[in-house]
């Protein structure tokens, strides 16, 4: 029985000890160095005579250091949530107060830099944590570690502007990326090419997914993604053939039309992508390009690690046509739920999908009031306690039993007495001629939808391409034109700075 993820990598440190583990653009480890790093790092966090189970904060760029870090912080027993070293002042204060960490592994120069927050804890400098292969009072702690205990608390976006520390355990993470190497039988001889920030979940399966097969993991530079033809290149220079990507992150290269430019045909395995909806306009390109690539669309909440439903593409789809998330993953339960509580299961009859299994979170660190609302009793378990996770997402059946993303329950509006998803509209939209990327949102001032797309053009002839697509009633009222569309820092459109033009 597995208890921990440290597990993994003793395991790649033993099998792979002189391959490369992880690089990023200033170095890489082998594994040997990459475990002797993280014992070094565990044992002077325990030399502070720091606590057990506490939060430990990562406060460096996304780097093999940082992968170090959080490694070594398993070890101490303790748990990591990483910080970014661009997110401004107020977050990270409250991130800080919701914490109440009392150490923080950073550099000498970003030192300086986190000392203008309300922190009053101790610091650990990474380049001063001497490498070690093996310590005893390591051991010892990692030895006290159980699969419930917790590895990492990610911060969510907070578009609400109040940020919820997700927990995440062992038995979680171990579970998950079990099922990942499985479905995808990734292998010591692949290599994975890192697109997220480590603050965000979509990086999750690259770090475990590594150390569990002991394939390579390379952290490719932030720039080369506004860099189309260098960041294929980037891929086929690496021999990277497996990607985990958020769709912008995949858009970007189909909307330049990189493949032109760079021949992945030989290099690349498998495409996979979750965070936002992808539209099969963008995949298509992606296909025609590189058809004998895996592709799969997954699923998944924060609070659920990174997936809990997927979908190997394995048909051919319209431009217009929504991409399925497919099917639960094993060892997770998706229920699809009525206001009432009443499961369903009939295709186009629309509910909230729900999660229970040993993936979802153990709730938000140190918010018991949002935990409750969130992760409630199995409405359709009546003799023994069991929490479920209810995701606020919106989805259907299609025919062929497979499961449909349509919208946020957020994004669900009342609009000419009529009940509309802003998701349906957003998918029509996406499948136009010249269009890349899109967002609808509803203007309660004036009781009219809003549509934000990158491509210039009318009113007029925007409902004259949707009218034989969507409804009259759900046409936009307003249309505005923006060549790039703002993300936010997971690379999803960030609906939150859009409301300033509506």
């Amino acid at each position: 029985m597995q208890a921990n993820v440290l597990e993994w990598l003793e395991q790649s440190c033993r099998r792979f000890g002189g391959k490369t583990a992880v690089c990023d653009e200033w170095e890489e480890l082998t594994w040997q160095q990459y475990h002797d790093r993280a014992v070094g790092l565990a044992k002077a966090i325990i030399d502070r005579g720091l606590g057990n189970r506490e939060p430990v904060v990562v406060y460096l760029e996304k780097s093999v250091k940082a992968l170090a870090s959080f490694m070594g912080i398993a070890y101490a027993g303790d748990f990591y949530s990483p910080i970014d070293t661009g997110m401004p002042k107020q977050r990270v204060d409250r991130i800080l107060e919701v914490l109440q960490p009392k150490a923080v592994i950073t550099s000498k120069e970003l030192k300086r830099e986190f000392e203008k927050f309300h922190y009053k804890g101790d610091y650990i400098l990474y380049e001063e944590a001497v490498p070690i292969e093996a310590d005893e009072a390591v051991e010892r702690r990692k030895r006290q570690i159980i699969d419930t205990d917790l590895l990492y608390v990610l911060f969510t976006s907070g578009s609400t502007g109040t940020p919820k520390g997700v927990s995440i355990t062992h038995r979680g993470v171990v579970d998950c990326i079990d099922w990942f190497a499985d479905t995808f039988h990734i292998s010591s001889k692949d290599r994975l090419g890192n697109q997220a920030p480590f603050y965000f979940d979509a990086s999750v399966p690259d770090i475990y997914l590594s150390m569990a097969s002991g394939a390579a993991l390379y952290l490719i530079p932030k720039d080369l993604f506004a860099q189309p033809v260098r960041l294929l290149g980037y891929l086929k220079e690496n021999e990277i053939n497996t990607i985990i990507w958020v769709p912008s992150a995949l858009i970007v290269v189909s909307k330049l039309k990189a493949f032109k430019n760079v021949d992945l045909s030989s290099i690349l395995k498998r495409v996979i992508f979750c965070g936002e909806v992808m539209p099969n306009k963008q995949l298509n390109i992606w296909r025609k390009y590189l058809p004998d690539v895996v592709y799969a669309n997954l699923y998944g909440p924060t609070e659920a690690i990174y997936a809990c439903t997927y979908y190997i593409v394995n048909r051919d789809f319209a431009d217009d046509e929504p991409l399925p998330i497919g099917f639960a993953m094993k060892n997770t339960d998706i229920m699809v739920l009525d206001e009432e509580g009443h499961f369903i299961n009939e295709p186009g009859k629309m509910g909230e999908l729900c999660v229970r299994g040993t993936g979802i979170s153990a709730g938000y660190y140190n918010n018991p009031e949002k935990t409750k609302e969130a992760f409630v009793q199995n409405p359709l378990n009546h003799v023994y306690e069991e929490k479920i996770y209810r995701t606020g997402d919106l989805v259907k059946y299609n025919e062929y039993g497979e499961l449909v993303y349509v919208s946020r329950k957020d994004f669900q509006i009342k609009h000419l007495g009529h009940r509309i998803e802003l998701g349906e509209i957003e998918t029509a939209v996406s499948s136009l001629p010249g269009v890349t990327r899109c967002c609808c949102l509803y203007d309660e001032r004036h009781a009219r939808i809003c549509l934000i797309l990158d491509r210039d053009m009318s009113k007029e002839e925007l409902r004259a391409q949707l009218g034989t697509m969507i409804p009259d009633y759900m046409l936009p009222g307003k249309v505005v034109y923006m060549n790039d569309i703002p993300l936010n820092a997971n690379g999803k459109t960030d609906r939150v700075k859009l409301k300033e033009f509506i």
